[in-house]
């Protein structure tokens, strides 16, 4: 019962401290990892799971997580812990906002929310990075060649994230479980 508890709360603070989407990633790993409820690899994995399903990246990463922590009851209570704040909050600001949408004090809090979102995000991605672009310790040539085609594929070619994650993931096939094979067949 505890865990389910548990998992509620982290993502309601979750869902009180971030600002949804990519920037929950850090929150989430965070709380994950405090709770051993997931190694930083799960979490890359779930991330992409929640990429190519509909909803909302945070509500799909708690609901994922939840499942990994507790079953289908912890996917409930991290869902409904990611949903509350929202709730919440909306239901606060809708009531507020069009009487303060153009105070110097609103535009401002806007403004300096942003970079600060940024800079969360980015300590992730250079969490990640160490986390996905290394095998043994080592810098694996395969993994950052996928990263760099998904990258393209991404920008240049306009493909969707879950188009660009299935091509990735034909990538890795081809480049990590293939020649695993052929050296495990000789």
């Amino acid at each position: 019962m505890l865990v389910y508890l548990q998992l509620y709360w982290a993502f309601c603070k979750i869902g009180f401290t971030s600002f949804g989407g990519l920037s929950m990633i850090p929150l989430i790993e965070s709380e994950m990892t405090a709770h051993a409820w997931m190694a930083l690899e799960e979490l890359s994995d779930i991330v992409a799971i929640a990429e190519m399903t509909p909803g909302p990246l945070g509500l799909n990463c708690a609901t994922f997580a939840g499942v990994r922590a507790g079953g289908m009851l912890g996917a409930l209570c991290a869902s409904l812990g990611v949903l509350t704040p929202t709730v919440i909050i909306c239901s606060v600001v809708a009531l507020a906002f069009h009487r303060f949408k153009e105070a110097a004090a609103v535009q401002h809090l806007l403004q300096a929310v942003r970079p600060a979102c940024l800079g969360i995000i980015a300590g992730f991605l250079i969490n990640l990075l160490r986390s996905d672009y290394l095998v043994n310790g080592q810098l694996s040539p395969a993994l950052i060649a996928i990263g760099v085609a998904a990258l393209v594929l991404l920008l240049r070619f306009r493909f969707t994230a879950p188009k660009t994650v299935i091509v990735s993931a034909a990538a890795g096939l081809l480049l990590l479980y293939v020649p695993t094979l052929f050296r495990a067949a000789h």
